[in-house]
């Protein structure tokens, strides 16, 4: 009932939605309901109401970077898809503002096209500026904690709050999102950058996107699946270790990559999570390294934390 009563409170929710088409993955079960929010108001009401009714609840981008349980999710799924941003120049400065469900690789390109620098190690990520922010995103040299400037946020007792970045607790591919602030979700960014060469700018992303092209495979995935341990690629131990290329079911290690697990057409999320669970078995006992998952779990609880 309480399903039910949650529902009738927000237009265009779907019941019982399929979420594999809205992951990188494409991987999951249904969503009992499901809410695109295109407004920052939007995402607040639905998450006040979900709290309300004591509905489970759990907030997607673009759905990268995680893997959902073939049963699904059993409460509110919220889709941020609040698009607005504006630059401000301030000189040889600009402050950046976005709402977290702008993909951070188009807000990357924007900054190039206008002369700005600091984004353009995003082309080419293809989670929302949010997900980007709760992971501390990163590639050739740059990541998010090196040019955020502040947050909004929505705390779970629903009030919200203006944060800076040494308040984020940033480390590699970790901020607070996945520690104390758990729970809160992020509604808005500010982003500085700095004035630089239009044509230098594109070009250097231009080699970047060719980079990540020639590294990455193009079957669905969620990006890399471990963290990569200090002083080691968890790609290279997953090679060394035999499993470059594995497969179970319709998941298999990228002959390409062997830190990407990619879906070959109809893999399951236990599959991945068999693959994964091979793969830091092996290095475990190899190496004596401990890879810990890089991805996010809905609906499932993982085995390792």
């Amino acid at each position: 009932m309480k399903i039910e009563r949650l529902a009738k409170f927000l237009n265009g929710v779907k019941k019982d939605e399929p979420l594999a088409p809205h992951t990188s993955f494409r991987i999951g079960g249904p969503a009992k309901l499901l809410f695109k929010a295109k407004t920052t108001e939007e995402v607040e009401k639905a998450l006040s109401l979900a709290q309300e009714e004591g509905v489970p609840w759990v907030v997607l981008g673009k759905g990268t970077n995680v893997l959902i349980a073939d049963s699904g999710f059993p409460g509110l799924v919220v889709v941020n898809a609040c698009s607005r941003f504006e630059l401000e120049e301030r000189g040889d400065e600009a402050l950046l503002q976005a709402e977290a469900g702008v993909p951070l690789a188009y807000l990357a390109r924007f900054a190039v096209s206008k002369g700005w620098e600091g984004l353009e190690w995003a082309e080419g990520i293809p989670g929302t500026v949010g997900g980007a922010i709760v992971g501390n995103a990163g590639a050739f040299g740059g990541c998010v904690a090196n040019v955020l400037k502040g947050v909004e946020i929505l705390r779970e007792d629903s009030t919200k709050v203006s944060l800076k970045p040494e308040e984020l607790a940033f480390g590699y591919r970790h901020s607070a999102f996945k520690g104390e602030l758990r729970g809160s979700i992020i509604l808005a960014t500010d982003f500085a950058l700095v004035k630089g060469d239009v044509k230098e700018l594109r070009e250097r992303m231009l080699r970047y996107r060719k980079e990540r092209w020639a590294k990455q495979p193009k079957e669905p995935s969620a990006g890399s699946v471990f963290k990569n341990p200090p002083g080691h690629y968890a790609a290279k131990l997953i090679e060394e270790v035999g499993l470059k290329g594995f497969r179970v079911g319709d998941a298999c290690f990228s002959p390409i990559h062997a830190n990407f697990i990619v879906n070959l057409g109809q893999a399951k999320a236990s599959d991945v999570l068999r693959l994964m669970e091979l793969a830091m078995d092996r290095v475990w006992k190899v190496f004596s390294i401990k890879l810990e998952p890089e991805l996010e779990f809905i609906g499932l609880n993982s085995p390792w934390r």
